[in-house]
């Protein structure tokens, strides 16, 4: 049984991967969808990403496809309580931004897609400079004292932006971020480690990273001659024209040799050692692509390892 984490100062306990919810309703239609989150949590895993946004890019969507049929799915197994679900407020079309009446009314159009009468972990998606943090904080605080959300948190913020959110729940008594959600991983580090890391961990915030995989780089299938079709791979083969992409490709296939195990189970293994980090997101299109994420679980990388994918993605 693997052991779940604990994220931040909450009292939620997750599994060491989270599951991506952005490719329901996008890449993987309403059944293939039932059939990875059947898998996932067949598996252990209990802790499910979506957005109210997603997927309002995809022609002929509005936005919170994701949820609803996340929330068909929680309806049809009735196992709410056995899961964890983070959703995000601040790009649904009809929702945007993280005024307090835009939070408060994208939390309820969330929770009605959902099924359900709680959202466990509510970040706010992008964070909007424009609205003061007293605003942002102030309506997620009553968002959790009326017990509609269970824990806050933030992805895409700045370091500063945090680290006023923070002071203000402190100062005030209210709700306070427990997790973060940034850009991070082997071939994107910048987006995540420095000042946003050093105040993550004096704070005791858990880090949820996305793009975990580098949207499907890191599991080694974009190789030079190779070609990939898929909705992302584009985005994903520019890192082949990198030399920090080619190093990193190098140290993983190194690793993942030594262990007998997917690349991308080590890319998310390395993830899963760094400061911080309680549960990297990957999405799976299909069961198929669910063991090689799930082995992060239970791959531990020596110290050797690391220090031998973190150099080669210096």
């Amino acid at each position: 049984m693997t052991s779940l984490r604990k994220l931040g100062n909450s009292d939620l306990e997750v599994f060491p991967l989270s599951l991506g919810g952005n490719v329901f309703g996008w890449t993987a239609d309403e059944a293939t969808s039932f059939a990875v989150l059947d898998a996932y949590t067949a598996a252990g895993g209990n802790f499910v990403d979506t957005a109210d946004s997603y997927s309002a890019w995809v022609e002929g969507n509005s936005g919170g496809e994701s949820e609803t049929i996340i929330g068909r799915w929680l309806a049809a197994r009735g196992n709410r309580d056995d899961v964890v679900i983070a959703t995000k407020v601040s790009q649904h079309p009809e929702f945007p931004g993280l005024s307090a009446a835009n939070i408060k009314a994208a939390a309820e159009a969330s929770l009605r897609r959902l099924g359900t009468d709680r959202i466990d972990l509510y970040y706010t998606h992008f964070d909007k400079p424009e609205t003061p943090v007293e605003e942002i904080v102030g309506a997620l605080d009553e968002l959790v004292r009326e017990g509609k959300v269970r824990a806050i948190a933030a992805s895409n913020i700045s370091a500063d932006r945090l680290a006023e959110s923070l002071e203000f729940s402190d100062r005030e008594g209210l709700a306070k971020y427990v997790a973060l959600q940034p850009h991070y991983n082997l071939v994107s580090r910048d987006t995540y480690e420095g000042p946003l890391q050093d105040l993550a961990s004096r704070q005791g915030l858990a880090t949820v990273p996305y793009y975990a995989l580098a949207s499907g780089f890191l599991t080694g299938k974009y190789r030079p001659g190779a070609t990939v079709d898929g909705a992302r791979a584009a985005g994903a083969g520019k890192h082949l024209q990198t030399e920090r992409g080619q190093k990193v490709l190098a140290a993983l296939d190194e690793v993942a040799e030594a262990h007998g195990a997917p690349v991308a189970t080590v890319a998310l293994a390395w993830l899963a050692a760094q400061p911080t980090v309680a549960a990297p997101i990957a999405s799976a299109r299909t069961p198929e692509q669910l063991p090689a994420l799930l082995g992060v679980a239970d791959l531990t990388l020596t110290d050797a390892e690391l220090t031998r994918l973190t150099e080669a993605s210096a």
